[in-house]
């Protein structure tokens, strides 16, 4: 490649899985270069099941209250190419300016409503949730394709299972 370009990333998020890994998000999350857990993850599988796909940078979240979670750090921040992502549960709890901190991509979870928006520069990603379907809301996981400072979010509606 010639000077100034950079290799595209993909990092992988997932959220509010509540012990249940489902295929579907394991299918979706392949490719990824590093993976984001934004918490309430249930059970230690699911962060071991995922690092088998790629390095997984994982928060606690408020049911994550077991032993094995205490490792777990209530927030994180990831370098992904050229960007900083700053990782929280519950985006109530955010007690910093991202824009101020230098922050690109705000990743959190906790509704289970999948969605982004952008504010004062600074992608606000929830990749929803990719457990135990809750009331109707989709069963998703996201996908940030990242290239230089350049951000592109995709949500992904992981198909249920017919029963």
């Amino acid at each position: 490649m010639g000077a100034g370009n950079v290799d595209p990333t993909r990092v992988g998020l997932i959220s509010d899985t509540h012990g249940l890994l489902r295929p579907e998000a394991v299918d979706a999350l392949r490719g990824s270069d590093l993976i984001v857990h934004a918490g309430d993850v249930g059970h230690p599988r699911i962060v071991e099941e995922l690092s088998r796909i790629a390095p997984v940078t994982v928060v606690r979240g408020n049911i994550d209250t077991e032993p094995f979670a205490s490792r777990w750090p209530p927030w994180a921040e990831v370098a992904a190419a050229a960007i900083s992502i700053y990782v929280i549960h519950d985006i109530a709890q955010l007690d910093i300016d991202p824009a101020a901190a230098g922050y690109r991509v705000v990743v959190f979870g906790h509704s289970h409503q999948p969605g982004w928006s952008e504010r004062r520069g600074v992608l606000f990603v929830n990749p929803g949730s990719a457990g135990p379907r809750r009331f109707k809301l989709p069963v998703s996981v996201g996908l940030l394709d990242i290239e230089g400072a350049s951000v592109t979010p995709r949500l992904v509606t992981l198909p249920l299972p017919t029963r």
